[in-house]
């Protein structure tokens, strides 16, 4: 009796760990992207509280200069239902980005957490690595 039960264990907690996996709400994608923040086209990420899109991700990704120092980069993918091609786009605040063709789910851009649902779960965030004038965004 207990020679099946530690692979029944072990075995569900794969399967477990795979549905985490799938709770993200946005396809996995590749991101690595090099910018260089002096340049015009990004003149809105060398301030604090800064932000542009950019291609890439799943639907996009939304860049946010957090500080001097922190930047947020955020899959644009609405994750309430990954199979959407529904897209969250920063509002006039300037500080949430809001799905307004599907759900209406709102998210911070500080950290894509959500401030307002249906969705429970927050935009796909990605590493960012800022040396003093160029920042990559990967994952």
């Amino acid at each position: 009796m207990f020679r099946w039960l530690l692979p029944a264990l072990i075995g569900s907690m794969f399967l477990s760990a795979c549905k985490k996996e799938q709770q993200t709400g946005v396809p996995p994608v590749g991101v690595d992207i090099t910018l260089n923040v002096n340049l015009p086209e990004f003149a809105n990420l060398q301030i604090p509280g800064g932000w542009v899109y950019l291609t890439g991700g799943a639907q996009g990704i939304i860049v946010y200069r957090q500080s001097i120092d922190q930047f947020t980069a955020l899959d644009r993918h609405c994750p309430h239902d990954n199979a959407s091609t529904c897209r969250a786009t920063v509002d006039e605040s300037n500080v949430l980005a809001t799905d307004t063709t599907c759900c209406g789910s709102q998210y911070l851009l500080f950290d894509g957490s959500v401030s307002q649902g249906p969705s429970v779960i927050a935009l796909k965030r990605y590493n960012t690595l800022w040396n003093g004038t160029t920042l990559r965004i990967y994952n």
